[in-house]
């Protein structure tokens, strides 16, 4: 079964910048669709964003374009999300999941229910 951990998170002003990691198990990179979501409290999960495992083309959901990069290392077997000009509202869980049937497109926003493995999350809390 594929294994997705995440890391990274952390207390950051308005601003700032942090760089959250998904180390996922080996050979994994090359046949899943990698993707990040997030759940602040009383919300439903979002979806932020994909790499996909073919062509290596990434999805934003419009809240982050231009702020955030997702990115892969196939070699270290780790997906980046590089979070930067944060904001309050980027405040919540942040979740990598991943799936081997699936290709993201850029036609409306990631579902969550596509994704069949998840990691268990790490906090991102933006705040002066």
């Amino acid at each position: 079964q594929v294994q997705l951990v995440e890391s990274g998170g952390g207390l950051v002003q308005p601003g700032g910048s942090l760089r959250l990691s998904c180390a996922v198990s080996r050979f994994t990179l090359d046949y899943h669709a990698i993707g990040w979501f997030r759940q602040a409290p009383g919300k439903e999960r979002e979806g932020v964003s994909c790499i996909n495992r073919s062509d290596g083309s990434t999805v934003y959901a419009e809240s982050v374009k231009g702020r955030f990069t997702i990115s892969r290392d196939n070699a270290k077997n780790t997906v980046y999300l590089q979070m930067n000009s944060l904001k309050s509202d980027d405040t919540a869980v942040y979740y990598c999941a991943g799936d081997p049937d699936l290709y993201c497109a850029d036609d409306g926003p990631l579902i969550a229910s596509d994704f069949g493995s998840w990691g268990q999350g790490t906090q991102v809390t933006v705040s002066s």
